[in-house]
């Protein structure tokens, strides 16, 4: 794939975020931002979940860029615990969105952590259309915000989470379910853990296939 995974620096709210961005080469392609799991558990852009969201995004035909955190490898500032990531992944939608003006459908996706600053940044971003959140951990963080979700997406979570149980997740789907206008589907990974060890390939092709039946392009 010419033109992945090519590094860039954007201006963030507490200096450059360091990206990696993949321009779509068609005219009026949907653009997606990918989010990182928690930057104090080691993690980082380039996590193997994350690429795999990242290249299904791209072999799709869309432009995507996903992105270091503050304070992750060469991101300037500190972790903030969620709130000055959510600036930074605002950031980021931001910029793809100035250098794509004539994007169809905007998409945000996110890992773990990422999925919970996903999920709060579509509830501040009425031009997003689609989400894809992975593993997300209602157990850990309060999902309540979702009231209601304002859009439909794909939530995916591995059937051997150890870090979060089935119940908590089944309950947000039973929350997410009563809301009326909007679809998410939830998708089980059997035999997969809270990282989709030696499931990576799985995950990559139910996005694909999720990408493939909501995808609109202008």
């Amino acid at each position: 794939m010419k033109n992945e995974n090519k590094e860039i620096f954007i201006p963030g709210p507490s200096g450059r975020i360091q990206a990696k961005y993949s321009k779509s080469k068609q005219q009026g392609a949907p653009v997606a931002l990918v989010l990182q799991p928690h930057p104090q558990y080691g993690g980082t852009m380039n996590n193997r979940i994350v690429y795999e969201i990242y290249s299904s995004f791209y072999k799709n035909g869309f432009s995507v860029i996903r992105i270091n955190f503050r304070g992750v490898e060469k991101s300037d500032g500190v972790f903030d615990n969620g709130q000055g990531e959510l600036s930074d992944a605002a950031a980021a939608l931001d910029w793809i969105e100035k250098e794509n003006p004539s994007y169809s459908q905007c998409w945000v996706s996110g890992f773990s952590f990422g999925s919970l600053i996903c999920m709060q940044l579509i509830m501040r971003r009425p031009e997003v259309n689609k989400f894809i959140a992975v593993s997300p951990q209602p157990n850990v963080y309060d999902f309540t915000f979702l009231a209601p979700c304002p859009i439909s997406g794909l939530m995916l979570y591995g059937k051997n989470d150890e870090l979060v149980p089935e119940e908590s997740i089944l309950n947000l789907k039973k929350r997410l379910s009563l809301q009326k206008n909007i679809e998410v589907k939830f998708d089980a990974i059997n035999n997969a853990n809270h990282f989709y060890k030696n499931k990576e390939k799985d995950v990559s092709e139910i996005v694909d296939s999720y990408l493939k039946e909501k995808i609109t392009i202008a």
